[in-house]
């Protein structure tokens, strides 16, 4: 074990992940984990850190759980993305934002030009899948067993899921796997049976706004409330330019038919967003308050039934979200329909007796 007083190798866990941490050390029963909740509370952190702790060359058989001592040779592996038993498999298009690019190298070594330029899966392919497979049933390098991370696991098919089924079945030596993802019915049933279910929940607010704060974010109440409580949408999206007083100017901005700064916007952000401005439209006209723009200086008062049928068209293009639309057509388009129907006013109610 290195002792030499250098930097901790332990991977960086996000503060309300601390207790969820050691909790799942200490109920860890199966060889297996179905690690789940709302999207952008740090599923795959988590899921990293568990792994760092199972392969932890300080771990002691036999003794209580505990995370990753981020001294060791191990914990150093891990954090260098380059532990020899340890497997992360993520789709293609998320791996430069997760800062994971382990396998690349090994999975382009054979691929053609034609297949290099292709536009990065979103997917967990069953080739990808086969790779854990040999992974799982080769020996360790280590003498700690081996770990295999999948994230989202949601994003596994049918062909992939089933390819995976037999190594959870039936793992090789000390074999443990990770599922981590947010849409339990996306998963394949006979993959849920196989595993123990661990839930992470929303973290508690106060401490998501002090985090987000210390990270920068102006107003963090806002974004996290525009994110519906989850912490790492809320950064992600005030790395990328959308602030609080952006968020706040949206429900005016579509009453008066104004593009502005949604020009820029991927097309299924946009739509994303104006779920969230109908659904607060539906609440306050059902006599409810507002989530997502609850401090919003826009008032809505819009007409129940323009708002479903603003609802409806929504949902059908949502339903074709991956289509190769024209961005600055559709999103107009989209600001139209969001324009008529939150200017029709609510009708007014007939006095109580």
């Amino acid at each position: 074990m290195v002792t030499d007083g250098s930097p901790s190798a332990a991977l960086p866990l996000l503060p309300w992940l601390e207790q969820p941490l050691r909790e799942a050390l200490a109920s860890q029963q199966a060889h297996a984990i179905w690690l789940h909740g709302p999207s952008g509370v740090g599923q795959f952190d988590l899921a990293l850190s568990l792994a760092q702790a199972w392969l932890c060359d300080a771990r002691a058989v036999g003794r209580e759980p505990v995370p990753a001592c981020g001294a060791c040779a191990s914990c150093r592996l891990v954090l260098a993305r380059s532990h020899p038993d340890l497997m992360v498999l993520v789709p293609e298009a998320l791996r430069e934002s997760l800062g994971w690019n382990a396998g690349d190298e090994e999975e382009g070594a054979g691929a053609s030009e034609g297949s290099s330029k292709r536009k990065p899966s979103k997917d967990i392919r069953v080739e990808e899948v086969r790779r854990v497979v040999h992974f799982a049933q080769s020996t360790c390098a280590r003498g700690r067993g081996k770990v295999v991370v999948i994230f989202p696991a949601e994003r596994m098919n049918t062909v992939s899921a089933n390819a995976l089924l037999k190594t959870l079945e039936e793992p090789a030596g000390d074999l443990r796997v990770v599922l981590a993802g947010s849409t339990t019915d996306a998963l394949l049933p006979t993959l849920r049976s196989r595993c123990q279910s661990l839930r992470l929940a929303l973290p508690d607010e106060p401490l998501t706004v002090a985090w987000l704060a210390s990270q920068g974010v102006k107003q963090p109440e806002v974004l996290l409330a525009a994110a519906g409580g989850q912490p790492e949408e809320a950064l992600k999206w005030s790395r990328e330019g959308i602030d609080a007083s952006l968020w706040l100017d949206l429900p005016r901005q579509l009453m008066r038919g104004e593009v502005g700064a949604l020009a820029s916007w991927p097309i299924a952000r946009v739509v994303d967003m104006m779920f969230k401005v109908c659904h607060d439209a539906m609440r306050v006209a059902c006599g409810s308050s507002p989530v997502y723009f609850a401090l919003a200086p826009t008032k809505f008062d819009a007409s129940p039934m323009a708002l479903a049928r603003w609802h409806e068209e929504l949902a059908r293009l949502a339903r074709h979200a991956e289509h190769p639309w024209q961005a600055a057509l559709t999103i107009e388009w989209l600001v139209g329909q969001a324009r008529v129907a939150l200017t029709q006013a609510a009708p007014a109610r007939a006095p109580l007796n």
